[in-house]
């Protein structure tokens, strides 16, 4: 596996090894010895979430703060996406920073996001995304922030349509932290 550092410290872009011949491919797409390796996190996953959207829509920013925080490994099945980190800890140099990837089903990329991270995606074309989560859904510990929220100003591939939003979504609260 290939790690591509971001300007975000912790957050990873990862990037499996396919290995093709002339029947086709195949890739590793989660180890747990080469991942924690890779990421140094020696965490427990909790569960495995699968997403579908058509094209257009923007779901997040979405992130889970103490008492339960939560890291997630994000890939795309099918279909391209605009994957958007932000970062949320407080004693980080890069607090309220985001950083943005396409990850698709064409380049495999992976993006690791550690505890202390907001996360949304605005999808491309349909999309089927796939993310690992590291702690159970915590109500009491949910962080919601607007996706245009203009402190953060991120830089959404919209080429000036408006997204698909859920009511949640929409109504999410400006920059909280």
């Amino acid at each position: 596996m290939e790690v591509l550092q971001t300007p975000l410290p912790g957050l990873l872009l990862l990037r499996p090894r396919l290995i093709g011949d002339h029947r086709g491919a195949f890739m590793e797409a989660f180890n747990p010895q080469a991942f924690t390796q890779a990421t140094g996190w020696t965490g427990q996953w909790w569960q495995d979430n699968h997403s579908w959207s058509h094209a257009g829509v923007l779901r997040g920013l979405h992130a889970q703060k103490e008492p339960s925080p939560q890291g997630k490994l994000v890939r795309v099945l099918q279909g391209e996406i605009y994957d958007v980190a932000v970062d949320c800890r407080h004693d980080s140099p890069t607090f309220g920073h985001w950083h943005g990837f396409r990850l698709s089903a064409e380049n495999r990329l992976q993006v690791w996001l550690p505890p202390g991270f907001a996360h949304g995606f605005l999808a491309l074309s349909a999309a089927e995304v796939s993310f690992k989560v590291s702690a159970p859904p915590d109500a009491s510990a949910t962080l919601a922030i607007r996706w245009n929220d203009p402190r953060l100003a991120i830089d959404w591939p919209l080429d000036g349509a408006r997204p698909i939003l859920s009511a949640a979504d929409a109504a999410a609260p400006f920059w909280p932290c």
